[in-house]
């Protein structure tokens, strides 16, 4: 694959903080945000792409677990307040969102405003978990 000499240096960047930050993982492209870094878990080759965004909330319990060599492309966003599980060899397109969050029970309607809302976590598996 051939990258355009600023690109080459975006990734040689990418590439140094990865394997000072997240040693398992192949390559986490800049910008990345994670909130919450105690409740990720991932597996050896994690690549993504640029901007992708890391939610986890709670105790410090492992709720968003990734297997081995998952491919995240730009733009992924994923929540996770309860279980989120990815199993090995998953790729992700880019702009995806996956949560097990939703904002609204049964008795609430859209004129509720959204921190009077009754908040509800399943847990999300995706691929071989």
């Amino acid at each position: 694959m051939f990258y355009s000499p600023s690109e080459f240096l975006k990734n040689c960047y990418s590439l140094i903080l990865t394997k000072l930050f997240f040693r398992p993982a192949r390559l986490i492209r800049r910008p990345v945000y994670i909130r919450g870094s105690k409740g990720l878990k991932y597996g050896e080759g994690l690549t993504t792409g640029y901007r992708c965004r890391i939610e986890i909330f709670g105790d410090d319990k492992k709720k968003l677990v990734i297997g081995k060599n998952c491919k995240m492309g730009d733009n992924v966003h994923i929540v996770a307040s309860d279980s989120v599980k990815i199993g090995d060899d998953c790729l992700f397109a880019s702009n995806i969102f996956i949560s097990d969050t939703d904002h609204g029970g049964k008795n609430d309607s859209p004129l509720t405003p959204p921190d009077n809302r009754e908040l509800i976590s399943n847990p999300v598996e995706v691929g071989n978990c």
